[in-house]
């Protein structure tokens, strides 16, 4: 599928968001339309708390947990800057991949691959079905050590505490929008126009955006489509508003643009 991204000005900067104007043709209309993507990359270097005092302890614990990708990158960067690659590299990946490692999409799973580590549950799409999954394996009296953001949602947590499963969230990064998000986003206005479909990818996102976008659409915004890569997104548009034109089944780009593609069919409309 033939797609022209639009990079933001700051699209070195560590902290960012990016929109991306993605093409998508169907039947029975324009040959191509203009899609506005929110999503943070995947480079971003967002920090909170240093895991590696509990993950050097994995006799404490029965096994992890991580719902984004984001996680994993902090768990690793953790790992280099406290010069800990080598201790990882010969005893504590062993015995952390003796025990369980739950994980939420493809994503997630490759980054944890990436580190050594044997992902399950990746065919989870969200942070609900990877908890049903946990509670129906056989659980350990330990608990699941679950490094996690600041802006975490406590939907997980909560389930896994119903079904007496314990677990330890310890936040290893910070979630905050762009500086310049506004100004991006005027660019984009300015240059593409109205989008057709604006799609995005967390709750936040759609925080430290949507005021932005409201003011820029105008009256214009009741003819945008407003796609959600997941459930947790599709509620927070829910809450604030806006009609939900399709949610993807599942987070994967090839998902995602069958789900753009849906929500821009003439009948629709």
């Amino acid at each position: 599928m033939p797609a022209e991204c639009f990079t933001c000005p700051a699209s070195r900067c560590a902290k960012r968001r990016r929109g991306c104007s993605l093409r998508v043709p169907y039947k029975d209309g324009p040959a191509t339309m203009k899609v506005l993507l929110l999503k943070d990359p995947k480079e971003d270097d967002d920090r909170g708390q240093d895991p590696y005092i509990r993950l050097s302890h994995p006799e404490g614990y029965g096994g992890l947990i991580f719902t984004s990708p984001r996680a994993v990158e902090a768990v690793k960067l953790c790992l280099e800057k406290a010069n800990k690659t080598e201790a990882w590299e010969t005893s504590l990946k062993e015995k952390w991949n003796s025990k369980s490692v739950y994980v939420v999409g493809n994503a997630t799973a490759s980054l944890v691959s990436k580190i050594g580590l044997d992902p399950e549950g990746e065919n989870c799409g969200n942070a609900e079905k990877l908890a049903e999954y946990i509670c129906s394996r056989k659980s350990s009296a330990l608990p699941l050590l679950f490094p996690c953001g600041n802006l975490k949602r406590e939907t997980l947590p909560r389930m896994l505490k119903d079904k007496g499963v314990p677990m330890e969230s310890i936040t290893v990064y910070q979630t905050i929008p762009h500086p310049g998000i506004q100004g991006n986003l005027n660019s984009y206005y300015s240059q593409q126009g109205i989008p057709a479909s604006i799609t995005f990818f967390s709750p936040s996102g759609l925080s430290y955006s949507l005021k932005h976008i409201q003011e820029l659409s105008g009256d214009s915004i009741d003819q945008i489509k407003f796609v959600a890569i997941g459930p947790t997104t599709a509620r927070a548009l829910a809450a604030q508003g806006l009609p939900v034109s399709c949610t993807a089944e599942s987070p994967t780009p090839r998902a995602l643009a069958a789900g753009i593609r849906t929500a821009l069919q003439p009948h629709r409309c």
